[in-house]
């Protein structure tokens, strides 16, 4: 029965598209290109879904995610390259490929060694000549990016022995940011403050944080002291900016102490 339902939900909205994409103007002069900057815009609303715990955002963002897929496979299958039949056959093997320790004989007791069993068949099946790091998307914003890359190298063997060691790497890059500070070197400096930046993402991933998805929080978590200082300011009839630093730290401590 959950079969049939999430198959006559597939046929629905592969019907809609196909009568959208013959009838609405705005559907009919959509393009692989400009649909791509939207659907980067809908991964986004997602993950800020996610990151909210909000269900109902998650539900409807997935939704607008899924128009997209079906949308460029009809755009495929117009170009008679691909359709969505394809795209989706074309998932199930590389799935059941790339898990041989649900489909075949090899073994994987924990999530790491899925890991590293993915990204190693990955690399075997499309023979890369760029490499291991040839996969990771140029495109992809910085902080994410960092992340594959670390991700792909570690699949490779290249490591820290223990995670504990990446600290001192962290304190490595550390001293050397202070180093080309005090030499006033702007051009070195802004390469040691990326090299520090690279060793943070590394721990991160070393310990299982997502550091996009920290880093966002710290945003909003400031964003709503920031207010929070701005308003019991504004109630004194003073500008934030009026207020001697000690009158900031202790509107800032306020409203620390307001979220607990």
């Amino acid at each position: 029965m959950e079969q049939d339902k999430r198959a006559a939900a597939t046929l629905r909205l592969l019907g809609i598209m196909d009568e959208l994409r013959a009838k609405c103007p705005w559907d009919r002069k959509q393009t692989f290109e400009t649909l791509r900057d939207n659907t980067i815009e809908e991964t986004y609303e997602l993950a800020d879904a996610i990151l909210d715990g909000n269900m109902d955002g998650i539900r409807e963002e997935l939704g607008d995610l899924m128009l997209h897929i079906v949308f460029y496979s009809k755009l495929g299958q117009e170009a008679g390259a691909f359709d969505y039949a394809d795209v989706v056959n074309d998932l199930c093997d590389k799935l059941i490929y790339r898990h041989p320790h649900v489909y075949g004989e090899i073994h994987a007791d924990t999530p790491d060694e899925v890991k590293r069993n993915w990204e190693a068949l990955k690399l075997r099946k499309k023979h890369r000549r760029s490499g291991t790091l040839g996969g990771v998307p140029v495109s992809l914003p910085a902080m994410v990016k960092a992340v594959r890359i670390g991700e792909k190298a570690a699949g490779a063997g290249f490591d820290w022995e223990k995670k504990e060691d990446v600290w001192a790497k962290v304190r490595e890059e550390i001293g050397e940011v202070e180093a080309e500070m005090r030499k006033g070197d702007d051009k070195h400096m802004d390469e040691e403050f990326g090299d520090l930046f690279f060793a943070l993402i590394n721990a991160c991933r070393l310990y299982g944080v997502d550091p996009e998805a920290a880093l966002e929080r710290t945003n909003r978590k400031f964003i709503r002291r920031f207010t929070s200082m701005e308003e019991q300011a504004e109630k004194q009839g003073r500008m934030l900016s009026e207020l001697t630093l000690d009158e900031q730290e202790a509107l800032w401590q306020q409203a620390k102490d307001e979220e607990r």
